[in-house]
């Protein structure tokens, strides 16, 4: 099992969700959140430097069975990037392993909780 958590832009929340439901995955964790990377740029504002704002952006957060980890990833990569080439700020995927999904309703651990 692996938690893929995904930061993207706003805009790209419909189509990211469209793409994973079409990848048969419709388990899915979504977060308002704060932040920013390689879009930051120090500003002046009289005469001194002002630490970047932070970006709106959206979490995701996907717990899947090791046979939906690369459906999981294309389907965000290809429906979160701006254009062909994207753009700085599209955002990032991480994966991590899973130890353990326990189901509260029924107490089903593992595969089977997901």
């Amino acid at each position: 099992m692996k938690l893929i958590t995904a930061i993207i832009q706003e805009d790209k929340l419909d189509e990211v969700r469209e793409a994973l439901t079409a990848a048969e995955i419709g388990r899915i964790t979504v977060t308002r959140v704060d932040g920013h990377g390689r879009q930051e740029s120090t500003e002046i504002y009289r005469g001194h430097p002002v630490a970047p704002n932070l970006i709106p952006k959206v979490e995701i957060k996907i717990a899947v069975n090791l046979d939906f980890v690369e459906p999981a990833i294309d389907a965000i990569l290809k429906s979160a990037r701006h254009g062909e080439g994207g753009r700085v700020g599209d955002g990032k995927i991480f994966i991590t392993p899973l130890e353990e999904c326990v189901r509260i309703r029924t107490g089903e651990r593992g595969n089977e909780a997901i």
